[in-house]
């Protein structure tokens, strides 16, 4: 398990008995996550689903394709949100992608925010990454916000980039590179 330590969260590497935890987390969040996220069967929602993702994201991080992490409130087991980095792409690119989703009752308390630079840290020094890059819709601008706040740069706007709930939908990317982060610590 990788644990990285904040003031305010820990982000933990998910393990196969978080299942339950994580479902009721994605269940609890299914209409405010699904206004930026894919529609998803009523199966997805439920611990044996969420399991078989966990053996998936066990899987890929022992290929070093992709590392899933549990936001949890400091000091606690309570789950609060989850964060990534997936789509890791080695040489010539070295560079993933980086998504999150906060639960709805804890948006504002800055988690979003410290998991975000913990994991960005983790991917610039722990996995090698030399460049992070995330989609966000233009419309989510809690989202971009908080991006931008952490480094973040916009580097383009992506047309019809995503299928969500019945429509494609534009979305935002942004980036940050390793010299990036350095310079702004």
């Amino acid at each position: 398990m990788i644990r990285l330590e904040g003031t305010r969260c820990d982000c933990k590497t998910f393990r196969m008995e978080d299942a339950a935890q994580l479902a009721e987390l994605v269940k609890r969040n299914k209409e405010y996550w699904g206004r930026f996220e894919p529609i998803h069967r009523e199966s997805y929602y439920t611990a044996v689903v969420q399991r078989e993702k966990i053996r998936e994201s066990i899987k890929l991080m022992q290929d070093q394709r992709e590392y899933s992490f549990g936001i949890y409130k400091k000091g606690t087991h309570d789950l609060v949100g989850t964060i990534s980095v997936y789509s890791i792409k080695r040489l010539p690119f070295l560079s993933g992608m980086i998504g999150y989703a906060v639960d709805q009752e804890h948006i504002g308390h800055g988690y979003a925010q410290e998991a975000i630079q913990l994991v960005t840290e983790y991917a610039f020094t722990g996995i090698q990454l030399n460049r992070l890059e995330a989609y966000v819709s233009p419309h989510n601008e809690p989202s971009v916000h908080v991006l931008k706040k952490c480094g973040f740069y916009e580097e383009g706007y992506l047309n019809q980039l995503l299928y969500i709930n019945g429509n494609w939908m534009d979305h935002l990317l942004l980036a940050q590179t390793k010299s990036d982060w350095r310079t702004r610590r």
